[in-house]
């Protein structure tokens, strides 16, 4: 079970979206992307966002900075 859950990250990751506008993020499919993405630039060396990530796997740790709003989505417009 992801913890947290897709409709927590979803919440997160929409908060700064002004009211009237889309969300950023619509559907799990754009979690996983993002997270998975986020998860490979760890295996590669990228540094971790968040403390205390010994023994803990990178699409964990992508999910804890995603969470955290250490990292962003943006959408397709967005550049």
């Amino acid at each position: 079970m992801l913890h947290p859950s897709y409709s927590d990250l979803m919440k997160v990751v929409n908060s700064e979206v002004e009211e009237g506008e889309q969300p950023v993020v619509q559907s799990r499919y754009s979690i996983v992307m993002a997270t998975s993405k986020r998860a490979r630039q760890l295996i590669a060396g990228n540094d971790a966002l968040i403390e205390d990530v010994e023994g803990r796997k990178p699409l964990s740790i992508a999910i804890d900075e995603l969470y955290n709003s250490k990292f962003t989505i943006v959408g397709d417009d967005e550049e």
